[in-house]
């Protein structure tokens, strides 16, 4: 399956009645949990944003020169600082609430394929810790880019591609793949599970169709990802003697 195929798939799957149930879910979820802590603890994460730069040189430097862009990039730093939180928020919320209902409805495109069980819920968890630990370094360390005309549309979106694809493959293939399964097809569909996550990821920008991205990612990936096992049981049937 292309990945078109997949977001073509994913599109029709947003108006069936059991997606819709939790089509809002995640995203409203998490702008309503990071509005109200960025409420609660605005001047707090300023303020400890203002000493962290302070505290070096070019900070010392602007707070005597231009302290006024000391203040305007504290304001932003933690507004980056929220963004991030959001989206990680939305998967997992996603990951927990809507995978489930998605796996069920997008399966049934399937019908032939068999139910393997190779994943856990302990897995899944596992994968999703490991996932936002990697997001989490790799947003520390390109945050700087975000204050830079092309990195703030291009970093965001590489980094979110890579914890939406870390997160939705494993999810999509636990009920039916087994883990030898698993890994064969991250393996094989490294690069398109990647370009499926930033495309996908660039959703989360738009506004008022954000409202609605993780769940559609997931529809994108379990169609990716089931329609590949298929085709991989298929290939192995066919060559075995």
């Amino acid at each position: 399956m292309t990945l078109l195929e997949a977001l073509s798939r994913a599109f029709r799957d947003l108006a069936r009645p059991r997606i819709l149930a939790v089509l809002f879910v995640p995203m409203a979820a998490a702008i309503v949990l990071w509005s109200v802590l960025l409420w609660l603890f605005w001047q707090p994460w300023r303020a400890g944003l203002r000493t962290f730069i302070d505290s070096s040189a070019i900070g010392a430097w602007l707070e005597t020169h231009a302290d006024w862009l000391v203040s305007g990039t504290t304001a932003v730093l933690t507004i980056g600082m929220v963004l991030p939180a959001i989206f990680i928020t939305a998967v997992v919320v996603t990951e927990l609430v809507a995978m489930p209902v998605i796996v069920s409805v997008v399966a049934r495109a399937y019908p032939q394929l068999d139910r393997r069980g190779g994943g856990t819920a302990g897995g899944s968890l596992a994968n999703a810790a490991a996932g936002v630990l990697v997001f989490a370094a790799l947003w520390m360390v390109t945050l700087p880019l975000w204050l830079t005309g092309v990195g703030a549309l291009i970093v965001p979106a590489l980094t979110s591609g890579y914890l939406t694809q870390r997160l939705f493959r494993y999810d999509a293939l636990a009920e039916h793949a087994t883990g030898e399964e698993y890994r064969f097809i991250v393996r094989r569909m490294k690069g398109s599970l990647y370009a499926l996550g930033v495309l996908v990821a660039l959703l989360y920008y738009v506004p008022l169709v954000n409202l609605v991205a993780p769940v559609f990612a997931g529809l994108a990936f379990t169609h990716f990802s089931l329609r590949e096992l298929e085709r991989m049981r298929a290939d192995r049937s066919q060559n075995t003697p």
